[in-house]
């Protein structure tokens, strides 16, 4: 398939070791989505910077354990992060429907 201007949709990677392309934007498969079957959203494509906000807080909290046994100290520590999609309109999902439909 092409575009109109006669450029095609897919492109394989460059150089090796690099990434396919799709409309200009890169391909990268993610093990996390779900597999290809009737009712199943196995691919997302969009501007994910666009879409999705990572939220990265400053800092790291330290804790030291008081009841550790000397001369052994144990350390707990906690970072917060978290993201979630900020703009629904970049990102949008491809759906398979049933064989029957």
């Amino acid at each position: 398939m092409k575009d109109s201007d006669g450029n095609y949709l897919w492109q394989p990677p460059a150089t090796a070791g690099g990434r396919a392309m799709l409309m200009g934007f890169p391909l990268v498969e993610a093990e996390d989505m779900p597999d290809v079957a009737a009712g199943s959203t196995p691919i997302a494509f969009g501007d994910f910077k666009r879409g999705y906000l990572i939220v990265d807080r400053t800092g790291v909290r330290v804790l030291r354990d008081p009841y550790s046994a000397k001369p052994y100290v144990l350390f707990y520590t906690t970072k917060r992060v978290g993201g979630g999609v900020q703009d629904v309109d970049a990102i949008k999902l491809l759906k398979f429907g049933d064989a029957d439909e």
